[in-house]
This record gives C-alpha cells, structure tokens and sequence, in this order.
C-alpha cells in the first residue's frame, strides 16, 4: 500500500506571553486515531521532527479525562509506548515528498512553538500542497502553515477553506489570554477562509487536497477523509 508521512513538533514546552513555558508535545488522539485508521488499512507511516528527535506527547493528553477513563488513557500510553515509528523518526530535511501518498500533521500545543517557523516544514508544505497529494493537517498542527511562503512572499494556503483550533477553543482551554498569539487569527491573517464549528465537537474542511481537522475529536473523522482519498 501507500507509504504516509507524519510530521510532529519535536518541542516539548509552549512558551507563553509572559516567557514562561507550558509543558506539552504532540497530543495523543491526533496520533493515534489517524494512525490506527491508516495502519489498519495497510498504509506504512514515517514520522518525522525537525531535528529528527523523537516526538514527545502531552501527558495531558494521556489522562483519564482527555481518553473517556482510566483504562482508555493506559491503553493510548501503552500504544504510544509500542509504536516503533515513533522511536524512530526522520528529519523534516530528510523526508523526500516523492517518497509518499499523503503527509499529515497532528497537532498538539508544542506544534505552536517549532513548526511556524521550521523552514524545511514550510517548504514540505508548500510543495505537498502544490503536488496535488493528500494534505491533512489537525488541531494545532495549522501553526506549520505559518512557515509557507510562496515565490511572492504571499501564503501558498490564502484562500483555502480550512480549520484548527479555534479562538473559543483555546480560550476554554484556558490559554488565550497566555498565548502569545491565537492560531484562529493567524490564519484568517495569512489569507485563508477560516471556518469554525461548535467547540470540542468533530470538524473536518476539504478543500481541493487540503484537508483539515479543529481540534482532538476531529482527528478520527479526518483520518477517514484521508482513506477516501488514497482509495
């Protein structure tokens, strides 16, 4: 089957307005569920960081409360502990586009602090998007956008409907007022048309071959719309 590349934040804190930091990483679900669905469906994954280190998860995102129960939050800490592409990742640098189907970008806040301004990371997205191959991006994982630039200095993503998590979203999360800026409001400046949903609730745009998730529960559903795409 097809090969897909994950790229993740190989940052382990977020830092906020005030220059302290927030612990955090990748969040669990965004792995998970896009990475059962595709494993289960005979793709292989490659994972990839900036400096190819492995990808650290939020321990927020391995609580009872973040999984629905004690035994689900033990089960994702167990998956992510036995899953091999994670111990194993490549750097962004290295990741050869021709080499895969899709690329696909969990979220996670500590994708706030490297991705929007990894070069290597905007230029895989500039030319993933510009190749006409499958694009999925979730939650958080939008910052990366930050680093496109097109020949123009213009985004290459002005203009696409998508998502990410929304201004209501981080500020029920708690961090609006802490951030140093609002991913919602960044990509309404980059140009793109920005489209929200209900907070929490599932949420996936196409648009073209861009595909995109608002936040943790939408990374199932967008993961279906990826196997759609390379059915």
């Amino acid at each position: 089957m097809a090969k897909i590349l994950f790229v993740l934040t190989g940052a382990d804190h977020w830092t906020l307005s005030d220059g302290t930091t927030h612990a955090t990483g990748y969040w669990a679900e965004e792995f998970l569920a896009p990475y059962r669905a595709l494993t289960a469906a005979g793709h292989d994954i490659v994972v990839a960081t900036p400096q190819g280190t492995v990808p650290p998860v939020d321990q927020g995102s391995l609580t009872a409360d973040s999984n629905g129960g004690q035994e689900q939050a033990d089960a994702a800490a167990a998956a992510i502990a036995a899953t091999p592409e994670l111990q194993h990742p490549i750097r962004i640098t290295d990741a050869v586009l021709d080499d895969y189907a899709a690329v696909y970008y969990p979220g996670g806040h500590g994708a706030m602090e490297d991705l929007p301004t990894d070069q290597a990371s905007g230029e895989l997205l500039a030319a993933t998007l510009a190749s006409g191959k499958p694009l999925a991006i979730v939650c958080h994982g939008p910052a990366a956008l930050l680093a496109a630039t097109a020949a123009d200095g213009t985004s290459p993503f002005a203009g696409y409907r998508l998502t990410g998590f929304t201004n209501e979203e981080e500020t029920a999360a708690g961090f609006a007022s802490r951030a140093p800026w609002l991913l919602q409001d960044r990509l309404v400046a980059l140009g793109a048309d920005f489209r929200d949903a209900e907070p929490w609730a599932p949420h996936t745009e196409v648009d073209r071959n861009l595909y995109t998730g608002q936040n943790p529960a939408s990374s199932a559903p967008l993961a279906e719309e990826l196997l759609k795409a390379l059915a």
